[in-house]
């Protein structure tokens, strides 16, 4: 009897060395954010009448200040005043008003409203 007690004993104890577990390591590490540099585009519009249309290309614009080329980059939509898009080709003498960024030759469309 004594034999068989200390027999469980022991191997309650050899149960109990071999569940410690291992010490672990904590590693802290940094977050944050870095800064960002937020640059904000504007679209001008020129209002005016369609007097030539290249899709895919240009569409020249003529308006109170004289004729305007825009390059239609591959983003360009055309749209009418509901934001529907318009499918057919845009014909001389259609008003619109083209939204676009940048100046002088650098003129890039970002959309064009149909106002008929």
């Amino acid at each position: 009897m004594k034999k068989t007690i200390i027999t469980l004993a022991c191997a309650l104890i050899a149960q109990l060395t071999f569940a410690q577990t291992s010490p672990t390591t904590k590693q802290q590490t940094k977050t944050g954010t870095q800064p960002t540099t937020a640059t904000e585009t504007t679209a001008t519009y020129t209002a005016g009448t369609v007097t030539t249309y290249k899709p895919g290309k240009t569409i020249v614009v003529e308006s109170n200040l004289g004729a305007a080329t825009f390059a239609l980059g591959t983003a360009a939509r055309i749209v009418n005043w509901a934001g529907h898009v318009v499918t057919s080709a845009l014909k001389p003498g259609q008003r619109v008003r083209v939204y676009y960024t940048g100046t002088g030759e650098t003129r890039v469309v970002d959309h064009v409203v149909v106002e008929e």
